[in-house]
């Protein structure tokens, strides 16, 4: 039995390594001469990094004293390869909703300007290709903290400077550019988000409320997203609130592509890329995929880990898997994301924390009783 095993993180629980080792202990526990073959994970959020790490070489880590989400100073990294000038940042770093205890997260008042610094010390090393992983963003500011790190201003009505925030969305009257002309720096935003700017599958609707926005809020921030994309409209003529995706990270996928021309790149497809899976799959004789993420929900069709793997493996007719920390659909919605079956950590049966503090080996054993059923 051949089996490619390829989880995500599981969020406040387990590292994405962590739950491939717990993977595999079900996988030979099942079948002890299976052939296990491992992919590190990440669709552009937590671990962005430490994917690129392992599949690129000469890279060397830069460290960068920065701020955190509500302009506390921290000392965060992002990766670089010199050879080729090309930078690879992890927004969760200095962005990150990892960042906040629950009861600080507040979406109105949190801000990428960390993200921004970060991009602006690869700029002065003279990178001429930024690669950003936006997913697990605390923030719903469009991008707005990026781009006054980079030079851009957002003034109101009476042309005063506003603070780079989602709050700030709907006072924005103009939009300064910066002098330097980023048009010979190439940007990607990676993510796997298929989400609008705004509208009920937009950023504020869709995230909003698991970064502390009240229902109120959400309708305020979506009213400021709607505001932002008229401005940038009326100022540079485009129209990117529709583009699949540009509703990522609060709206940050937006903003790059609004004011650096950023373009879009799946986070799945790129690790995947570089993993080497499509020969994988080829060459390996591959019976099935594990995977796997905190959560599997109606959220996951819009681009989440889960459903890139869904999408990668497809063509091969490699049947699929999954194990997940709490599992929000029924067997058909299940069957209708394209896995052959799946099982949830959670046991409703027991106080929410047990399934954190056991996580490791309730995956394991749902990965065997996932083989058991199965095959």
């Amino acid at each position: 039995m051949n089996v490619l095993i390829a989880p995500d993180a599981f969020k406040d629980s387990l590292a994405a390594k962590a739950v491939v080792e717990a993977m595999q202990r079900g996988v030979l526990q099942f079948s002890p001469n299976a052939n296990c073959f491992h992919i590190s994970a990440s669709d552009g959020g937590e671990g962005f990094l430490q994917a690129v790490q392992g599949y690129q070489k000469n890279l060397s880590e830069i460290f960068v004293n920065t701020v955190d989400p509500f302009g506390r100073p921290i000392h965060v990294e992002y990766v670089w390869d010199a050879s080729s000038k090309t930078a690879y940042i992890e927004l969760a770093k200095a962005s990150g909703i990892e960042l906040l205890f629950e009861k600080e997260r507040d979406a109105l008042q949190s801000s990428t300007y960390g993200t921004g610094l970060q991009i602006k010390d690869a700029l002065s090393k003279g990178a001429e290709k930024i690669y950003v992983g936006i997913g697990g963003s605390a923030t719903n500011d469009a991008a707005l903290g990026i781009a006054h790190a980079l030079g851009y201003d957002f003034l109101d009505k009476e042309s005063e400077s506003l603070p780079p925030k989602g709050a700030s969305l709907s006072e924005i009257s103009f939009i300064t550019p910066p002098k330097e002309d980023f048009s010979r720096i190439q940007f990607f935003a990676i993510n796997d988000v298929l989400n609008p700017l705004f509208g009920p599958s937009g950023a504020a609707y869709t995230y909003a409320a698991q970064k502390g926005a009240s229902k109120e809020e959400i309708v305020f921030l979506d009213r400021g997203l709607q505001h932002l994309d008229a401005l940038v409209q009326k100022s540079f003529r485009l129209q990117n609130a529709q583009v699949p995706g540009s509703g990522a990270a609060g709206g940050t996928a937006y903003g790059l592509k609004s004011f650096f021309n950023a373009e879009f790149i799946s986070g799945t497809s790129f690790i995947l890329g570089l993993s080497n899976f499509h020969d994988i799959l080829s060459e390996e004789k591959i019976d099935l995929i594990l995977t796997g993420e905190g959560k599997i929900d109606h959220q996951t069709a819009f681009g989440k880990w889960v459903h890139g793997i869904i999408q990668e493996a497809t063509p091969y007719k490699v049947p699929v898997m999954a194990v997940c920390g709490k599992l929000d659909l029924d067997d058909d919605g299940v069957k209708s994301l394209g896995l052959l079956d799946a099982r949830q950590v959670y046991d409703p049966s027991k106080p929410v924390q047990y399934s954190f503090d056991h996580a490791d080996e309730l995956v394991t054993a749902r990965t065997f009783q996932l083989l058991q059923a199965n095959f």
